[in-house]
């Protein structure tokens, strides 16, 4: 069976267990708590299957580890192809991972844990500076996206792709920061038709750890 190295609240992890629910794949979760005295990610124990000390980390049944989660998600594609989060013309698979790919290569390294602690502790920056640094780039990222994805139901055709499997957890961050999505009405007409399916409710931080370990 799959394991997957996860913190819930992460979106990278996020967007693989999403993946992972959509196909019906098993794997069983490791929980890294990003949080918890210094980090969990950054002990020895951890640092040995990821030597990056980030989340997601996938280890295969033949014991190797993959990392990174675009790298996590094509090779999910690519092994269990079925169904498809990928489109089959070419040019709708481009459409798709450009989406996709601005969200978790551009608003996404932006806004996460290790920029923002950076932010913090070393440039000194306040609660208020890195809310104001958080909702910029979501809103320079989501203003484009709007005008990419087609909707109404999920961000192009009439099945899920890798474009909502990194949309939700995105739309998830914006929402823990109190960015309203009003500005957005096709993100977020998307984003709260997925969380109605199953496989992106199993995949919501709420359902995969309990308050205390958050």
């Amino acid at each position: 069976m799959l394991t997957l190295y996860d913190y819930p609240r992460s979106s990278a992890c996020y967007r693989v267990r999403i993946a992972l629910h959509l196909k019906g794949i098993p794997f069983r979760r490791e929980e890294i708590h990003l949080l918890r005295e210094g980090g969990e990610q950054f002990r020895p124990a951890y640092r040995a299957v990821n030597p990056q000390a980030r989340v997601p980390a996938l280890r295969l049944e033949d014991g190797s580890v993959l990392i990174q989660s675009p790298a996590i998600l094509e090779w999910l594609e690519e092994t269990y192809p079925t169904p498809a989060l990928l489109p089959a013309e070419a040019g709708r698979r481009a459409q798709v991972r450009a989406a996709f790919s601005l969200i978790a290569c551009d608003i996404h390294p932006l806004n996460n844990l290790a920029v923002l602690t950076y932010l913090k502790t070393k440039l000194g920056q306040d609660e208020q500076a890195v809310t104001a640094w958080y909702h910029h780039w979501i809103t320079e990222g989501f203003n484009a996206l709007e005008k990419l994805i087609e909707g109404p139901r999920f961000c192009f055709g009439e099945a899920p792709t890798l474009a909502d499997v990194a949309l939700v957890p995105q739309v998830a961050n914006a929402e823990r920061y109190r960015l309203p999505l009003t500005p957005w009405p096709k993100i977020a007409a998307i984003a709260a038709h997925c969380r109605s399916l199953e496989p992106f409710a199993r995949a919501h931080p709420d359902a995969v750890s309990a308050p205390s370990t958050r």
